[in-house]
């Protein structure tokens, strides 16, 4: 298996101390701290142990503190309510003794009903796409350290995007922005797996999105960003190691935060999954 992929795997291994108590191990991917990506995977997974018939349908989380990659994770999970066909678990992640993140997570037994939903956009497939580059030697040196360091380490997933956009000379983008995804290598069976591993490469791309109609990049120093909060839906059952489209807007930024939302789509057309992201978003350093 791919280093890469097998390290991930492993990061979502948790530990169990207790009945409700796990263990995380954190990934350094280049980032100033724990990658907010991992931090919802892991606490969807521990929150997964403790369901036995269920399937995860919605998250809903908050980022509290930055976390430290060079620690463990510890997380709690509450046994909120187990009903007939709904469970609801609540996930505190800890480090140091104080509260990092916390997430609200939904399981049901899989019922049929009802069936729509939204149409995939009409993108060309990710076989007539290149890779997203990597930024050449002259361009990395124009970048802060911070940022060169997230050029330092390749990502378990590849992404094909299906607007090329250069980070150094942004122009102002009001389009909405289509990424084709998957894992860089074969994922185990296991719908829980993939729905975790899905929470996890969700927070790839999602927040940078509300800063293209302005023309910033976090890369090149403009910006100080955080996420707030995250969210996700699941629809339908997906494989990550398949490719898969996010489909990403943003309709809104205001003080100093930024709103995007976006769709997942299987390669089928099916929607399997939303998304929707709150982020911290000051700009002390964009030239206008």
């Amino acid at each position: 298996m791919d280093t890469r992929m097998a390290e991930l795997l492993h990061q979502f291994e948790l530990e169990r101390l207790e009945v409700n108590l796990f263990r995380g191990v954190s990934r350094d991917i280049g980032s100033p701290q724990v990658f907010g990506g991992q931090v919802l995977g892991q606490a969807l997974m521990a929150a997964c142990a403790t369901i036995d018939d269920r399937l995860v349908h919605s998250l809903h989380a908050y980022f509290l503190r930055r976390g430290d990659f060079n620690l463990p994770i510890i997380y709690n999970v509450d046994r909120s309510r187990d009903g007939r066909s709904f469970s609801t678990r609540r996930v505190t992640a800890i480090q140091n003794g104080a509260q990092i993140f916390n997430c609200s997570c939904s399981f049901q037994i899989p019922e049929d009903g009802l069936e729509h939903q939204i149409t995939m956009p009409d993108v060309p497939p990710p076989e007539a796409l290149p890779p997203l580059a990597k930024p050449t030697p002259e361009q990395l040196a124009q970048l802060p350290e911070k940022a060169r360091r997230l050029f330092e380490k390749d990502p378990p997933f590849e992404f094909r995007p299906v607007q090329v956009l250069d980070p150094l000379r942004r122009g102002r983008r009001l389009l909405p922005r289509q990424v084709w995804f998957r894992a860089v290598d074969t994922v185990p069976d296991g719908e829980a797996l993939h729905r975790c591993l899905l929470a996890y490469v969700s927070d790839y791309n999602l927040l940078d999105t509300a800063t293209l109609p302005h023309g910033a990049s976090y890369l090149k120093g403009d910006l100080i960003m955080a996420s707030v909060d995250h969210a996700i839906w699941f629809h339908r059952s997906m494989r990550v190691d398949e490719w898969l489209l996010y489909a990403m807007d943003s309709p809104s930024a205001s003080g100093a935060r930024g709103f995007a939302r976006g769709s997942i789509f299987a390669r089928s057309g099916q929607l399997v999954a939303s998304v929707a992201q709150e982020g911290l978003i000051r700009a002390p350093n964009l030239k206008t």
